[in-house]
């Protein structure tokens, strides 16, 4: 390449990383407020979270179609391939955060329509670790420290084992209440999708550790076994199936 391709090419990889970003602090803004607005039965920015959810998605497409001129006209090889590759998972994870965010909100607008339970500020904890957890992911994006991808890597057990803790403990009320179900329902809803944002936070951890590695982290990903959840008795709003 000459020297001018060369630097266009640096550049390019340059602004496909602030994209991502980008991306990344409207995820962690998202996921932040929709955890704020299950905590607070705030309303207002529960749909903030759910109308923000289009930037994100906008941003994603205009990364892939960086990533597709990249890849057709530059044909990077070695760390460049791995950097452009990278990016497009990188991506994909943080949408996903994205719509699981916007879930979480759209659930914090249900929830409204029953009394406060208790629970509802476990499931907040469990929320925040999820926040730190992809803070940690985009700062070693930023840095990219193959510790701290390391480190996120080896929390994921410990996000599992909250939702397994919360899992029981809102099985428990619904058991013990039928007017739990409703309220006790969405907020299991809501902790699956935070467990699930703590494994896309894993898979960028991967991501980054092979981009500054060129080495898959590990084969065994730790993870807790899920529970399973017993019948439940028929809620008082509804009939028994028969």
């Amino acid at each position: 390449m000459t020297e001018h391709t060369v630097r266009a090419f640096t550049e390019e990889l340059e602004a496909l990383g602030a994209d991502l970003t980008r991306m990344g602090g409207y995820s962690e803004q998202a996921l932040s407020d929709a955890v704020t607005a299950i905590a607070r039965r705030d309303a207002g920015l529960a749909r903030s979270v759910i109308d923000g959810d289009k930037k994100i998605d906008e941003l994603q497409r205009e990364i892939e179609r960086k990533i597709m001129r990249l890849l057709a006209l530059r044909q990077p090889l070695g760390r460049d391939l791995r950097q452009t590759v990278a990016a497009l998972k990188l991506a994909g994870d943080l949408e996903r955060i994205g719509d699981l965010a916007k879930n979480i909100a759209k659930r914090a607008l249900t929830i409204q329509e029953f009394d406060p339970i208790a629970l509802t500020r476990s499931v907040e904890r469990m929320g925040k670790i999820a926040v730190t957890q992809l803070k940690q992911i985009l700062d070693t994006f930023a840095s990219r420290e193959v510790a701290g991808a390391v480190s996120v890597w080896m929390q994921d057990e410990e996000l599992d084992e909250h939702y397994n803790s919360l899992f029981r403990e809102l099985l428990t009320y619904m058991m013990e209440d039928p007017r739990m179900i409703g309220p006790g329902a969405h907020l299991l809803f809501v902790a699956k999708n935070i467990e699930r944002i703590g494994d896309h936070c894993t898979n960028m951890a991967e991501v980054i550790y092979f981009l500054e590695t060129g080495e898959d982290i590990g084969t065994d990903r730790p993870k807790a076994v899920d529970p399973v959840m017993p019948p439940l008795p028929p809620s008082p709003t509804q009939e028994p199936l028969s």
